[in-house]
């Protein structure tokens, strides 16, 4: 098997992850961008911003906006000025009860499964990954550009 081909399946996988990411977000009753948006609060914590969610999960500010407007109207959320021009993230009642019943167990089973691989093979992962990035960055840099 050649190295593009190689390449190709890694795709695929990574492909798979997220539509299955995608699969688990409609089951538990919840957008893509939903699941994120209050993935992040109960990571970063409430009070978080919609700016600390876009660079969280490296989310357009149009996706988290548009997210963040329809938990809102859906009672999930609820938004208070923070700094500047920045809105602060807090979950009502009912999004504190939706983040216990579905996001947080998300969250687990994700943690379970990474847990099935070793330090070191997270290590090679990530270091392959990295490696990977900076092999296609140099050689997409003699791509014309407009």
């Amino acid at each position: 098997m050649d190295h593009y081909a190689l390449f190709q399946e890694y795709l695929q996988i990574d492909h798979q992850i997220d539509e299955f990411y995608h699969t688990l977000a409609q089951a538990l009753g919840l957008s893509d961008s939903a699941l994120w948006v209050l993935w992040s609060l109960a990571e970063l914590g409430e009070g978080c911003t919609q700016r600390d969610v876009c660079r969280q999960f490296l989310l357009s500010k149009q996706t988290v906006h548009s997210s963040v407007r329809k938990l809102e109207r859906d009672g999930v959320l609820s938004l208070r000025p923070g700094e500047g021009r920045e809105v602060a993230l807090f979950l009502t009642d009912r999004g504190r009860e939706l983040v216990r019943e579905k996001v947080l167990p998300t969250m687990e089973a994700e943690r379970t499964a990474a847990a099935g691989l070793t330090e070191a093979e997270w290590r090679d992962m990530i270091r392959l990954s990295r490696k990977w990035l900076a092999l296609f960055r140099e050689a997409a840099a003699s791509i014309p550009k407009t």
